[in-house]
This record gives C-alpha cells, structure tokens and sequence, in this order.
C-alpha cells in the first residue's frame, strides 16, 4: 500500500463539479494506492502510520491536534512510466480489490479518533490543495 501524504492549509475533491470532500485548516491531503499483495493489517497499519505522522506545525501529528484528513483513492501510485511513454498500471490491484481496502484505511482512521473526509472511488475527481510547506511524503507499507 502506497500513500502520497501533503500538509495541507486546505484541501477538496470534487466529482462533476460538486464538492464531495473537503478539509480546511492544518490537515493532510493523502493519495492512496492498493497493490495485488494488500490487506486489511497493512490497510490498518497505514491509518495508524498516518494518524501518528509528525509533519503539522511544531512536529506535531494529526492525532495531537486532531486535524483533519481527506483521502483519495489513486490507482495511478502504482503506475510504472520506466519504458516507453505509456504508463502501466499492472501493479495496481483491481478496483473489487482496492476498494475495500481504501475504506479499511478510511474506517480505520475514524476508529482512531480522525475526522475524515473523502472522494469517490473510481470517479474522475478533480483535486484542488493548498500545500503547506510545502511538504509532501510517499509512504510504503
């Protein structure tokens, strides 16, 4: 499981023009992406990892100051461009797969306490952010 994790001032998703998840003040802004090998403990190990991450203001993590977060689901993480032009996306895992497996970090998250806000899996979103930093980190579990 990867994440693409930003501190942000603010942050949306939108999906035909309608806002369907929105953060505003100190948050995170987390892109997550599901491989073949995924499962429900690295789902609840990366909800853990993110609620606890200590990149807000004064080191600070999300569960200190309980800030919120908007999670995205991005197959595009596991997109390999090293040959060609073309991208594959053969290491993402199927949508049956990584769905429930986005909502486990998801559920996760909020049994931990989090304030979580959401996109639409599978939707052509738009995605608009206000990084604050900037900082922005790749997270492998």
């Amino acid at each position: 499981m990867r994440a693409v994790v930003q501190r942000a001032s603010q942050a949306s998703v939108s999906v035909e023009g309608r806002v369907v998840g929105q953060i505003d003040g100190p948050g995170l802004m987390v892109l997550v992406g599901v491989t073949h090998d995924d499962d429900e403990a690295r789902a609840r190990r990366m909800a853990a990892k993110l609620w606890g991450l200590r990149i807000l203001k004064d080191e600070k993590s999300c569960s200190d100051v309980n800030a919120p977060l908007l999670v995205v689901s991005q197959f595009t993480l596991y997109g390999d461009a090293r040959k060609g032009r073309r991208p594959t996306w053969t290491a993402a895992a199927p949508g049956p797969v990584a769905e429930p497996l986005v909502d486990a970090v998801v559920r996760e998250l909020r049994n931990l306490g989090a304030k979580v806000e959401t996109g639409v899996f599978g939707a052509d979103m738009a995605v608009s952010l206000v990084n604050d930093g900037p900082i922005t980190l790749v997270v492998d579990i």
